[in-house]
């Protein structure tokens, strides 16, 4: 019986940003820059500040030079420690420059605040915001607030949220969106969010959304697919368009899902433009699905890959892993497969078990496919009860078919069933048949079948016979053809030894050209059949390709399939070899051809060694094969054979 093996959060914390009156200029929307991202998955990481009201906000443009935490001031080329022609360090003299200048903006805006100047007091605030000195920043926002600077009741929201006063920041985050800040309107709709008031939510993600906010764009598209309204994915296109990566990944993966593979290809080659991780492993794989073969679009595919794995997809190495090992480069997928196995990937694991396994290095092997199960990948279990299997571990094997059954392993369920059919346990085996079938193994429905037919139950199988046919497996519809045949149905017993054919079954492919040739009308395409029969050793089909290829005269054609056949043990091969050997005056070989046959019980051979033992005068060896070629048969050879008995027993006794 074949056994099969392959070889496949919670909710997001708010994003804000400080409010300014030319939010579109602020430090994230410069020319040429993306926004920031809200994303999941092993490719996206996080800044170190966090984010949403965890992250370091905007400040207005005007201030926006000198804002604390800056990365030092625009670099001259020489780049940080390249030494100048002056003999100093122009990076770090610089960096020092800008915290001078910095501090000193930082005493001029604390000396206004302390006057009493709210703006000077909101924008101290925010300095101190980003600088993470929340204490002391506190009372100047509040200050700015109090005063009705919209900004400074974002940024206070922001800094109240950081302290887990998730109350009071929704109060001012309101106070900031109702006086028009989109930033604010965006915070405060995610928190609803995650309160669960979600008709407040989407009103205030709407607000920040309709007035240009990207990350507002995303949230609402990202709401509004929860619900499963169609209007999600014109918001992930405004967030899409706005720069926004996740929204342009989201976008693309629901066109997928509606079967618009060409526009999803294309937003996924927006996302995966701007480093998304899985928006470049998708691409990939869309773009290797359509290749057929073409090498430019599998090296584009590989390409894909190659970027989602170094962005810390993978899943994207194991399919770069794949692509190199079916484009003939075993070692740089192994390289691909180990990267991403030791990731934690168990597809990979268990692809580079299986390499070791063809390569009968059972030790890593099993390493490998112990560390899938470890990644939670039942085919690792599966695959050490095949390496078990194969290495006569028979109890090991039982013992990990059975993990993987039991955690849901369909072929795992149909391997256990085999293992306990092969030593007599039927009640055993039927139900993890029963399950396998039920989960989708067309073996465990084809083997289902063969356990009803054993015990008679032969609509039961033929049910079980179906279900595996329509699936492709051509052993079950050789089964049901051949019951067709019996009924005498042939137009549906050829069908069904097509589909036997087309599904790989070699004894389906013999007897789809054996039906062809009685026909008599469709000469070329049994040919065809038989030809992939013997091809795959089907002995008969061997012999038929033989006798087929004497008749049109092609005599070193039929002498290659009788070889063929007769080495694999066809005793009907062998008698043919002899004849056509001792047509071609190499008696002396074909003797031994008719000694195979006839020693195999072919009636044909033994008969025609006895004629040849008469010619050479050897009466006594002529009659022991006259007497082997009676028994063998068929009549009329045996007809034969008792003629030239009773010829023989007369000339002996003359």
């Amino acid at each position: 019986m074949r056994l099969i093996g392959k070889n496949g959060a919670g909710a997001k914390p708010a994003t804000t940003e400080a409010d300014t009156e030319a939010w579109a200029e602020s430090a994230e929307r410069r020319p040429g820059a993306l926004p920031a991202q809200r994303t999941s998955g092993l490719a996206e990481r996080r800044p170190a500040g966090g984010w949403g009201p965890d992250s370091l906000v905007h400040v207005p443009a005007g201030g926006l030079a000198a804002a604390p935490g800056a990365r030092g001031a625009p670099s001259d080329g020489s780049g940080p420690g390249v030494e100048s022609d002056t003999g100093f360090d122009s990076a770090s003299f610089e960096t020092a420059l800008a915290a001078r200048e910095q501090a000193a903006l930082e005493a001029r805006h604390r000396r206004a605040a302390d006057d009493g100047d709210p703006d000077a007091a909101a924008r101290l605030g925010t300095l101190l915001l980003r600088r993470g000195d929340l204490e002391d920043a506190e009372p100047y926002l509040r200050g700015a607030a109090a005063a009705g600077l919209r900004a400074a009741a974002n940024n206070l929201g922001v800094l109240l949220h950081q302290r887990g006063h998730r109350a009071e920041a929704a109060q001012w985050w309101r106070q900031a969106a109702v006086a028009g800040s989109a930033p604010a309107a965006h915070a405060l709709g995610l928190q609803l969010r995650d309160q669960g008031e979600e008709e407040a939510a989407e009103y205030w993600l709407h607000f920040a959304a309709d007035h240009g906010h990207p990350l507002g764009a995303y949230a609402l598209g990202d709401l509004m697919e929860h619900r499963r309204d169609v209007r999600a994915e014109r918001w992930f296109k405004v967030s899409a368009d706005a720069g926004h990566r996740e929204a342009a990944y989201r976008l693309a993966r629901m066109r997928e899902a509606a079967g618009d593979k060409e526009t999803a290809e294309a937003w996924y080659r927006i996302a995966a433009a701007r480093s998304h991780a899985r928006a470049a492993l998708r691409l990939g794989v869309l773009l290797e699905d359509r290749a057929g073969g073409e090498q430019s679009l599998l090296e584009e595919a590989a390409r894909w890959y190659r970027q989602s794995a170094q962005n810390g997809e993978p899943r994207a190495a194991c399919a770069l892993g794949y692509l190199l090992r079916d484009g003939g480069d075993l070692t740089a997928a192994a390289e691909w497969w180990q990267e991403a196995a030791e990731a934690g990937d168990g597809n990979a694991a268990n692809a580079l078990g299986a390499l070791h396994a063809s390569r009968g290095e059972a030790a890593e092997a099993e390493r490998w496919y112990r560390s899938a199960l470890e990644a939670g990948d039942q085919n690792g279990a599966f695959n050490l009860g095949l390496l078990c299997a194969g290495a006569g571990r028979d109890q090991q094997a039982e013992q990990w078919y059975r993990r993987a059954a039991y955690a849901g392993h369909r072929e795992a369920c149909n391997a256990l069933a085999v293992v306990l059919l092969q030593r007599g346990d039927e009640s055993g085996a039927e139900p993890w048949f029963s399950k396998a079938a039920e989960a989708g193994s067309v073996d465990g429905a084809f083997n289902l079948g063969v356990l009803h037919a054993g015990r008679g139950e032969h609509r039961q199988a033929q049910e079980w016979y179906a279900r595996a046919a329509a699936e492709g497996h051509g052993e079950a519809a050789l089964q049901l053809a051949v019951v067709q045949e019996q009924r005498g149905n042939a137009a549906g017993a050829l069908e069904r030894y097509r589909q036997a054919a087309a599904g790989g079954s070699t004894e389906g492919a013999f007897r789809l050209a054996s039906v062809l040739d009685r026909r008599g009308d469709a000469d070329a395409e049994a040919e065809h059949w038989y030809a992939v029969a013997a091809d795959a050793g089907h002995r008969r089909a061997q012999v038929r390709m033989g006798v087929r290829a004497a008749e049109r005269g092609a005599l070193e054609i039929a002498e290659s399939w009788y070889r063929r056949a007769a080495g694999a043990g066809s005793r009907s091969a062998a008698f043919n070899l002899g004849l056509l050997l001792a047509r071609q005056d190499s008696e002396a070989e074909a003797m031994l051809w008719y000694t195979r046959a006839a020693d195999a019980g072919h009636g044909r051979a033994a008969l025609r060694l006895a004629l040849l033992a008469l010619r050479r005068g050897e009466p006594v060896l002529a009659e022991g094969w006259c007497r082997r070629a009676a028994d063998y048969g068929p009549a009329e050879v045996a007809e034969r054979a008792g003629r030239l008995l009773g010829a023989l027993h007369a000339e002996l006794s003359a």
